[in-house]
């Protein structure tokens, strides 16, 4: 039938571009109109299907307009009642006395008995029959009636490719349905379906769309990494630089820092790119490995540049290169979007003609006016800070050949997100501390006790130890709201005369920043007061004892993050969270979690069963194909038969792979991920 102009197929309304993707287009939830449920069976709190002939239809005024039509059921003496509080004269022409309806919708207690509100109706001929399928409710948009989308799908099911993608012996080895046994089921469940196991997504059919779902995405991540490794990048040996930094440095590395180092030295002598996360707890030397990787690259007479997605992080990060690679002649530049007028002209300069063999700082690294002259890798801190667009901007600086990437994340990565989303990663995990890292004690406590904390401030500082006290960011109407910090700010300068109290935060001058952090970390000032601008890259042994105000308000991650700037010096080491009442549920459980643990990965996995794989990954940001059917945690079975069997697929089975990603991904989303 033809479509005019004016009207919107449902494929289109829905947002999908072809009228096949509806096939996967599933329901939320069903509703069983397979049987008639006689009035006088009917309960309040259950849903039904109802019949009746009109007897009348009213409109009432009290306690507001509404019309109330009476239903007779056909051979009984019973009576039941609908309302309908918004209707339109052509609704309310159709309920004329004698016509015979059919309705669906929850049934509630009544002023005249058992009843439904807004329940779905329709008028029909008597002897109708009734489905023999359970009725799919899909997810829809404004404008689009679940009649309209209901029959838009059985219209595709009659004509659309249902055939198999998969190997027999596949799917026989692993015990799942056909693809078109599945879809048919879950569009259309038999009665005797369980409608828990079909909502819970436990039912069989479910089972193969979830593996489905979970074999594209191991699939298409692995052929991105295969298309990586068919690029062209420079071999890269160590000429001996970073085992002159390791000479000089006070410590020794930890055998998980020495593990990764030789990974990364192993990747970056390979003739292909590399694509490696580092990832590591807070205060396990992510930096000190991603240094001497650098230096792999300048010693092969290459740059390398550094980019991390704060001013004040990527300033930390300079300071930090700088204090290890300038004793061994090597020019570290600095640029970031503060940085203006003959200093931008003087550091640009230096990288394009390579007197800076290494560049660190912010976004402002992949912006067009910023050209390298031998770009061999490039290094991104906290990596899901960052878009796809910007990690390609940055690894786009090389001249002819594709720059290695090394990506770091102290947000340590659950079992089930590596074999997923960083399945075409090689991941490297520094797992242990440095020695001498004291544990952290965590304590939680209300605000009521905020002056009682206060006065401790004033002993502990009063011994020479340093602390934070650091206030959550609120932002309202597009505006961040820096009030809390510096009303703490002015009231413990009040309250603790005798202590040097220094306040920090986002709006702060680039410059004003610095001079802050530089006095607190040179033991210039007793307390900084800060937003949560000190959440990562901040280095202060002093600074052993953190008070965290509105608690409650962040994530699992960004306490974790915080905490982790004490305890990196000889002093026993406090973290304080104070909370304002009354607590969400939600909030009582982190507070809960961060308070009895210091694993990052046990905390890393609470934090991913808490807000999911989207809001865990910035998804937004991180370009990172989404799942939409499987639950990571809850289906890390069929993420491990997927992984196998994308492996064995790949190796043995090319067409099928073609015909299973044209099914999921007919518009190449697999080529997105980077």
């Amino acid at each position: 039938m033809a479509k005019t102009a004016s009207v919107s197929p449902v494929h289109e309304k829905l947002g999908y571009r072809s009228e096949a993707d509806l096939l996967l287009h599933l329901p939320l939830r069903y509703e069983d109109e397979t049987r008639l449920t006689p009035i006088r069976d009917l309960r309040p709190g259950q849903s039904a299907l109802v019949e009746g002939i009109v007897e009348r239809a009213e409109i009432l005024y009290r306690p507001r307009r509404q019309l109330l039509v009476t239903l007779a059921e056909p051979g009984s003496a019973e009576t039941f009642h609908f309302r309908m509080l918004n209707f339109y004269p052509s609704q309310q022409a159709q309920l004329k006395p004698g016509a015979r309806l059919r309705l669906f919708g929850d049934i509630r207690p009544g002023f005249f008995g058992a009843e439904m509100v807004h329940p779905r109706w329709r008028r029909v001929a008597e002897g109708a029959p009734l489905p023999d399928t359970l009725t799919p409710i899909y997810p829809t948009v404004a404008g689009l009636s679940q009649t309209r989308i209901q029959k838009a799908v059985a219209t595709l099911l009659e004509a659309a490719d249902l055939s198999e993608t998969l190997p027999a012996v596949l799917l026989d080895r692993l015990g799942l349905q056909a693809f078109e046994t599945a879809i048919r089921r879950l569009h259309g469940p038999q009665p005797e379906d369980s409608l828990a196991s079909l909502e819970r997504h436990e039912h069989p059919a479910w089972r193969r769309i979830k593996f489905d779902e979970l074999l594209t995405q191991q699939l298409s991540l692995r052929l991105h990494a295969g298309q990586r490794r068919r690029q062209r990048a420079p071999v890269l040996a160590d000429a001996g630089l970073s085992e002159r930094l390791l000479a000089a440095l006070p410590f020794p590395l930890t055998g998980a820092q020495r593990r990764a180092l030789g990974e990364i030295r192993a990747d970056l002598g390979q003739p292909h790119p590399m694509h490696r996360l580092l990832q590591g707890d807070v205060g396990s030397g992510k930096t000190c490995v991603a240094a001497l990787a650098a230096l792999v690259a300048v010693g092969a007479g290459q740059q390398a540049a550094v980019m991390a997605p704060t001013e004040i992080l990527a300033e930390q990060l300079y300071l930090k290169f700088r204090e290890w690679l300038e004793p061994l002649g090597i020019r570290v530049a600095w640029l970031a979007a503060a940085l203006k007028g003959k200093a931008k002209r003087e550091a640009m300069a230096e990288i394009a003609d390579g007197r800076a063999a290494v560049a660190v700082g912010t976004h402002a690294l992949f912006q067009d006016e910023v050209a390298f002259r031998s770009l061999a890798l490039a290094i991104v801190d906290e990596q899901h800070r960052f878009g796809v667009e910007q990690r390609l901007a940055l690894r786009g600086k090389g001249v002819d050949r594709m720059p290695h990437l090394l990506m770091m994340s102290a947000t340590p990565i659950p079992r089930s997100l590596a074999m997923s989303y960083f399945a075409d990663l090689d991941v490297s995990v520094i797992d242990e501390l440095p020695p001498g890292r004291k544990p952290i004690a965590t304590k939680v406590a209300g605000s009521a006790k905020r002056d009682e904390v206060i006065a401790r401030l004033r002993d502990y500082c009063g011994g020479g130890a340093q602390a934070y006290w650091v206030c959550p960011l609120v932002e309202e109407s597009g505006k961040i709201d820096l009030k809390a910090a510096i009303d703490a700010h002015a009231e413990l300068v009040a309250e603790l005369p005798n202590l040097r109290i220094g306040l920090a935060h986002g709006r702060l001058k680039a410059d004003e920043k610095a001079a802050v952090m530089a006095a607190f970390k040179a033991g210039e000032l007793d307390l900084l007061v800060a937003t949560t601008v000190i959440e990562v890259g901040v280095d202060v042994p002093n600074a052993s004892l953190m008070v965290i105000e509105h608690a409650e308000r962040m994530g699992l991650a960004q306490l974790h993050q915080l905490r982790g700037r004490v305890g990196r010096g000889g002093r026993e080491s406090t973290c304080l969270l104070l909370y304002a009442e009354p607590l969400s549920e939600t909030a009582r459980r982190r507070l809960r979690i961060i308070k009895d643990s210091q694993d990052g990965f046990a905390i890393a996995r609470e934090d991913l069963a808490l807000r999911g794989p989207g809001e865990f990954l910035g998804a937004r940001q991180s370009g990172a194909p989404m799942l939409r059917f499987a639950d990571l945690e809850a289906d890390q079975d069929l993420l491990e038969l997927a992984r196998d069997a994308a492996g064995h697929l790949l190796r043995h089975e090319p067409e099928a792979v073609r015909r299973h990603l044209a099914r999921w991904l007919p518009r190449g989303l697999d080529l997105l991920h980077a």
